[in-house]
């Protein structure tokens, strides 16, 4: 029997990516949290965990009609974002994949009641919410396994949730020890281009309204008490925010770690940072005492 033993949600902005000196530069001289903060979720948690595979829930990836999750055997190339191409140009990877879980996810979709389709596809493109946290946590950990699911943007919350159970009953009823990593932001509006330069830096006030930089504390201190219901029950509130991809990459964490049922307490290992107007953090949630709930089994069909 797998689980997942250990869940995070955690920031991939491109500023992570470009030269120290570029980063001091755009932040008032100094080194933004996130940067230091990746570096000890590596040491602490990469290093040291017992796991086989990691999963990204990667909110930059987004299908239409199905959610989809890579199968390859493995991935490797040069990255370069078309969103971003000056600070992110032409970046290493080389991942090892997991096609037997991967294959397994589509098992439990239809129970679910949704579609989740693995494509093994070596030209599958690969986005910088997947290789940025490679980047910094995966590199020269050559033994373990990274796949990514992409968001369906025609999906709602409910949605969200169901491939969330489809991936956690198939970690449950897999050999695997699973990392998962919900990779994007909290609220995410970014501010205006002729406005933009002015709010590079990563002091919150320069979060997008005074509105949203509350709604997202909120939501951080739901996730370090652990209470998860909280946040499922707040999210046609926190809708108002944008959330990046509609909080994809946290519901999906949620239907997989058992929602409402699950309590374990949120650790920070960033500050609490603005990116040209949205909210980003790293926050994990250790496994606790006795395992994360199963996935909720509360949909027999599709619809």
């Amino acid at each position: 029997m797998g689980e997942v033993v250990g869940a995070a949600i955690l920031a991939h902005v491109p500023t992570i990516m470009l030269p120290e000196a570029t980063r001091f530069d755009l932040n008032e001289g100094k080194e933004i949290s996130l940067v230091p903060g990746l570096k000890r979720f590596r040491k602490e948690v990469m290093e040291t965990l017992d796991y086989d595979t990691v999963v990204v829930l990667d909110s930059h990836w987004a299908t239409t009609v199905e959610f989809v999750v890579t199968s390859a055997a493995e991935r490797s190339g040069l990255f370069t974002s078309e969103e971003l191409p000056r600070g992110m140009s032409q970046v290493p990877y080389a991942m090892k994949g997991d096609p037997e879980l991967a294959n397994a996810i589509a098992k439990y979709d239809e129970k679910n009641g949704t579609w989740v389709t693995p494509i093994a596809d070596p030209h599958l493109p690969i986005f910088y919410a997947t290789v940025n946290l490679w980047h910094y946590l995966g590199r020269g950990l050559d033994d373990k396994r990274w796949i990514s699911m992409s968001v369906c943007q025609t999906g709602d919350y409910e949605d969200f949730k169901r491939a969330g159970r489809a991936l956690g009953e198939a970690i449950r009823d897999s050999d695997r020890k699973v990392l998962l990593l919900a990779s994007g932001a909290l609220s995410h509006t970014f501010w205006p281009l002729r406005e933009l330069r002015k709010h590079e830096a990563s002091d919150p006030k320069h979060i997008f309204t005074p509105e949203a930089y509350a709604a997202d504390l909120e939501v951080l201190e739901w996730m370090k008490a652990g209470d998860h219901k909280a946040i499922l029950d707040n999210m046609p509130n926190f809708k108002k925010y944008k959330p990046e991809a509609n909080f994809f990459h946290w519901l999906a964490m949620a239907g997989a770690t058992g929602e409402e049922a699950n309590t374990a307490k949120g650790v920070m290992y960033s500050e609490y940072e603005n990116s040209i107007g949205t909210g980003q953090v790293h926050v994990y949630f250790p496994r606790p005492e006795g395992g994360f709930p199963l996935p909720k089994d509360v949909v027999n069909s599709r619809g």
